[in-house]
């Protein structure tokens, strides 16, 4: 990947910030005025032939469970914001001391569901011709600070910090190049960071809440290397102690080590220390608890009572077809053939409704007949569906039917029944979909909470708020008023809009569970929208 390739990225996912090239020969001493602790230039390389990308893979099986280390966005409150950014931990250490060990026993006694394991080694630079020669040579300085991004490294943990999607380079040691295909990662209540050079960038410093520097003695570390790059790389045990001495060892001297000074906690032995892992994780539970957000529908429930609906809603006009095509499916004892049918003529009503809303302009046509006629066209890049599972995937064929070649999206918002926060566990969004005009659909909508966590994650993925429209069947005023407080710019359409939600969170008088409706399956006594796979808040 090209240095303008990698600015170009950079600004698009934030141009408020500056962007630098990413080629860098490790020798420009005016660039090391912002590192920590100051260092000198002259190390000798050392030699990497694979990559190593930490954040991969995204699952963390346990003896006990899995943790998905992808992350995710933390959740927003009523008014679409961020409360709390997440914590994220720093490891520092020498080549083999531990640093994955530890973050993975630490993520391990965290007990937390979401979190992202991020890997310094992602961020190599892209080697320039002339420095894939010095490379090929044994030449070119691996072990310098500025053989990394930390432009590009401190823009992606400052967003995944605040809980935005971010794209991570996979670098591969090979070609010494970046993959073409980047990695999208969400932030997520706990943010894990290990490199040899974490603590050497001040703006890099700054963003990490925890400290930890991981010491291991040298003799064991080259027992390590030895182990590893014998079994895994092919090396011969006098190349590997030659390496060691002759450039890993110095790097750890002259620009690691020197950091430990920074760290608020060390950790002696590494992942086998588990005292000073059982204290990480006592002050992280702390912190985290200081943190928590508990999504409060009852507040929402309240937030908006006697006030009049919208303007960005548009309801679909109650004619006696619309109204003859409601009572079918509202009624109980309506068969599933029936509900499917009705409810599918309505999804074409409202997919065409919501099309008028797109910005359109002039296009002039000859007809058959050699006249001009002067029409209208889509004026916009493209248009996208994103469904939220797994209601609103039953209005995909709608909107298929009327949009030829329309690109879809996928979803799935889930409530977390401890912490009564919606939290996202599948997602997949086309490419480029920054630029499209997305209509977001759910065939249901009662609080908004999956409604706007979906549309606060198409919002990280840079889709224009005025670009997004929600559709869904039946809506309650309750969360109409939710996602339009919240986001004034999307546009509301639906069928029809019911006043009350009950104790339980239930539009009224509503059309029941639309998924087990219309798939077929059924739902318990007590059936809550929350606790089931259609995310019907």
């Amino acid at each position: 990947m090209s240095a303008v390739s990698v600015e170009e990225r950079l600004a698009k996912m934030d141009n408020e910030e500056k962007t630098c090239t990413v080629s860098n020969s490790g020798g420009s001493e005016g660039s090391l005025d912002r590192l920590l602790p100051s260092v000198s230039l002259g190390l000798s390389p050392r030699k990497r032939t694979t990559s190593q990308c930490k954040s991969e893979p995204p699952l963390l099986r346990t003896s006990k469970r899995t943790i998905y280390t992808a992350g995710r966005p933390p959740w927003y409150n009523e008014h679409g914001a961020q409360s709390k950014e997440a914590f994220v931990i720093g490891l520092c250490g020498g080549s083999a001391s531990g640093k994955t060990t530890v973050a993975r026993k630490i993520i391990e006694a965290l007990d937390v569901p979401w979190v992202v394991l991020l890997s310094m080694d992602s961020f190599y630079k892209v080697l320039s011709p002339e420095e894939q020669l010095l490379a090929a040579r044994n030449d070119y300085n691996f072990d310098h600070p500025d053989a990394f991004d930390f432009d590009l490294l401190t823009h992606t943990l400052r967003k995944l910090k605040q809980g935005k999607s971010v794209k991570i380079p996979v670098y591969d040691f090979t070609t010494h190049g970046r993959q073409k295909e980047w990695k999208t990662v969400y932030g997520a209540s706990v943010i894990i960071f290990e490199g040899i050079m974490s603590f050497a960038d001040k703006a890099l410093l700054q963003l990490l809440d925890m400290k930890i520097f991981v010491e291991t003695d040298s003799d064991i570390r080259l027992v390590r290397r030895l182990r590893r790059d014998i079994t895994e790389r092919g090396r011969d045990i006098e190349g590997v102690i030659k390496q060691y001495n002759k450039f890993v060892k110095p790097a750890f001297e002259q620009y690691i080590e020197p950091t430990m000074r920074l760290a608020d906690l060390v950790v002696p032995r590494g992942g086998g220390n588990m005292v000073a892992i059982d204290l990480i994780v006592q002050h992280v539970h702390s912190q985290l608890e200081e943190r928590k957000l508990r999504w409060d529908m009852a507040a929402l429930a309240s937030a908006h009572q006697a006030q009049p609906l919208p303007q960005t809603l548009s309801v679909l006009e109650s004619t006696p077809q619309v109204r003859g095509m409601h009572t079918i499916i509202r009624n109980k004892e309506t068969s599933r053939d029936e509900f499917i049918f009705y409810s599918k003529r309505l999804m074409r009503l409202l997919i065409e409704r919501a099309l008028s809303f797109l910005p359109s302009q002039v296009h002039i046509v000859q007809t058959p007949q050699g006249e001009d006629y002067e029409g209208r066209s889509f004026h916009g890049k493209r248009i996208t569906g994103v469904s939220i599972l797994r209601a609103g995937e039953t209005m995909e064929p709608a909107l298929r039917a009327v949009c030829k070649d329309v690109r879809i999206g996928k979803i799935l918002i889930q409530t977390n029944q401890d912490t009564g926060e919606p939290e996202l566990h599948y997602l997949r969004l086309p490419k480029d979909i920054s630029e499209d005009h997305v209509i977001l659909m759910d065939c249901t909508v009662s609080t908004g909470a999956a409604a706007m966590m979906a549309v606060r994650v198409l919002l990280d993925h840079d889709v224009q708020e005025d670009k997004i429209l929600l559709v869904s069947l039946l809506m309650a005023e309750m969360g109409v008023h939710s996602v339009a407080y919240a986001f004034p710019q999307v546009k509301i359409i639906t069928t029809a809009v019911d006043k009350k939600v009950n104790d339980v969170f239930h539009i009224i008088p509503g059309i029941g569970n639309f998924g087990d409706r219309y798939f077929g399956t059924d739902a318990p006594p007590d059936w809550s929208d929350e606790d089931l796979d259609e995310p019907s808040y």
